[in-house]
């Protein structure tokens, strides 16, 4: 494998499909996705049937925590291992570049391996590969067990580069041509296209010099009017916990296995923040199962501080969110009995309205408060569970995508659970796997 460890990148062996499968019933979607709505991953097994899937090379978080999971984990292990022997998958060395089109839109990425070393997912990290969002420790054990039995590894780790000038995933998808595709296909449930290129060795070095360049002290340090700050060259965006875990049995084990084993690196795709079909959408918040009044609950968090104004319908809610001019933080809150109202925080405890009601919710589910909490993408969804007898909902403001790289320089990982590149239906699908062990 080629590695260039000053920039943590190592351009990988990629498992592909071999030519026959169906791509269509192959990629399915990450598995921390629709994790409140077992009817998704219903139809997404009815839609499998017995064809070769990544359905049953994965666990969708749905299911962790099953009287069944230990089952289900040596199951998809087993699957992994009967996939590389019957040749499902068949390897190619170099990056592939990725193109999804969904909703009208169409955005690059680059799959290419980071190498753990360089990443640190802690409070206070300088790594050169850094988390955007608050890590949750107590997530990583479940997602531990199918790693550390597992051959391969299939990503839907999002991370993003800041590169203005589109030096780098830009200037090699403009060399491409339809010779270099390895896939093109629909993706299940109407969510989008995929293809995917071969990028022809000749290109490799011009990608790992223009992130070379990007990785310089001086192009970093001018391009956030920053001094003394270490390089942040990759940025978390989708699947923290995915990379997290990672990098916990890579710690745990590397004394065992040796430096040039291939756990050090994980899979993932790079994206570039400057995208323009790449869109940052918040993460919502469903409490289930309520035990406390949570008004009180709320009011005596913030001592007083906060205020609930009706609105008549969850459009009117959205729309006083999303255009806030109180010069307040405000969330939206959904009742059962299609109940909408705006909370507005007079007296905010953290930078944004997602971090001063995450602090309540912690607490308040701490205490007892509540079942279960979930985090889940879009207004409707939002509605139609925060509605439901027992439950309750917040809709919560979106971040500018634009404000990213150097929020997490200066002040460190945002909290977590801040922001999503897209809506559930446009996240990454599992296609591309690589030999970890």
């Amino acid at each position: 494998m080629k590695k260039f460890e000053d920039i943590g990148v190592q351009i990988p062996t990629v498992y592909l499909p071999q030519k026959g499968v169906d791509l269509n019933r192959w990629a399915v979607i990450a598995c921390d996705q629709f994790t409140s709505e077992p009817e998704y991953w219903e139809k997404v097994e009815t839609n499998v049937g017995s064809a070769p899937s990544t359905f049953r090379l994965t666990l969708p978080e749905i299911f962790l925590d099953a009287p069944d999971e230990p089952a289900m984990i040596k199951a998809i292990q087993e699957k992994m291992r009967q996939t590389l022997d019957e040749k499902i998958v068949e390897p190619t060395d170099g990056f592939i570049l990725v193109k999804r089109t969904v909703d009208g839109k169409t955005r690059s990425g680059l799959m290419l391996a980071l190498d753990l070393e360089k990443y640190d997912f802690n409070k206070g990290s300088t790594s050169l590969i850094r988390a955007t969002e608050g890590t949750i420790i107590e997530r990583l054990p479940p997602r531990m067990k199918i790693r550390e039995g597992a051959v391969l590894e299939f990503p839907h780790i999002l991370v993003l580069i800041d590169d203005p000038q589109k030096t780098v995933i830009e200037q090699v998808a403009s060399k491409l041509s339809d010779a270099d595709k390895v896939y093109d296909f629909d993706l299940m449930f109407n969510s989008g296209h995929l293809t995917g290129y071969k990028v022809p060795e000749a290109l490799e070095m011009g990608v790992i010099e223009a992130l070379r360049t990007l990785a310089t002290q001086e192009v970093f340090s001018k391009k956030y009017d920053i001094q003394g700050k270490p390089v942040l060259l990759f940025a978390m965006g989708d699947g923290n916990h995915s990379l997290a875990t990672a990098k916990a049995i890579w710690e745990k084990t590397k004394e065992k296995v040796g430096m040039d084993h291939p756990a050090r690196y994980a899979l993932v795709e790079i994206e570039n923040v400057h995208d323009s079909a790449l869109e940052f959408e918040p993460i919502h918040r469903v409490v289930f199962g309520l035990k406390k009044d949570f008004h009180q609950s709320i009011s005596g968090f913030f001592s007083g501080n906060v205020k609930e104004h009706a609105v008549p319908s969850l459009v009117e809610m959205v729309k006083q969110v999303d255009n806030n001019t109180t010069g307040s933080q405000v969330v939206g809150l959904i009742e059962p009995g299609n109940k909408f109202s705006v909370l507005e925080f007079l007296k905010p405890t953290t930078n944004l309205s997602v971090g001063t009601l995450q602090q309540f919710i912690d607490s308040f589910m701490k205490d007892g408060g509540a079942e279960k909490l979930d985090y889940v993408h879009g207004a409707d969804v939002t509605a139609r569970l925060g509605s439901q007898t027992g439950n309750i909902g917040f809709y919560l403001p979106g971040m500018d995508k634009s404000d990213l790289f150097k929020t997490v320089i200066l002040d460190g990982a945002l909290p977590r659970k801040t922001f999503s590149m897209g809506e559930a239906h446009e996240k990454r699908f599992y296609m591309e796997s690589r030999k970890i062990s």
